[in-house]
């Protein structure tokens, strides 16, 4: 378990809800445009319905994440969690402690005054 990768995993879970959810509007789409054609449900019932599952279908990406993250701990023993825990505090102290270059031009004002 030590050989984790965050990054890896992130980017898997990442990959998997995008997935998830373009597959889950595409066929929310077909089932709405299905029950359309067969008279079951108007246009307009039926982009109601086909708004209420794309977002339930982007809540559900959204917590892909954290579900996966969650899963991959739960199968780490105590030490490998405490060890991952404090590899990704490392991770964040050093995101954190980067320098932030930022360009300031001067305005023409500033040059007149001096």
């Amino acid at each position: 378990m030590a050989g984790f990768d965050l990054t890896d995993g992130v980017r898997r879970a990442f990959l998997a809800s995008v997935g998830a959810v373009a597959l889950g509007a595409e066929k929310s789409q077909e089932i709405v445009e299905d029950l359309i054609s067969k008279g079951e449900l108007t246009v307009e019932q039926g982009k109601a319905l086909n708004e209420e599952l794309s977002h339930k279908v982007r809540n559900a990406a959204e917590d892909a994440p954290d579900t996966v993250l969650r899963a991959r701990l739960a199968a780490m023993k105590p030490r490998e969690r405490e060890a991952w825990l404090a590899r990704a505090q490392k991770m964040v102290a050093d995101l954190n402690a980067e320098t932030v270059e930022v360009e300031v031009e001067e305005s023409g004002d500033a040059a007149d005054e001096g």
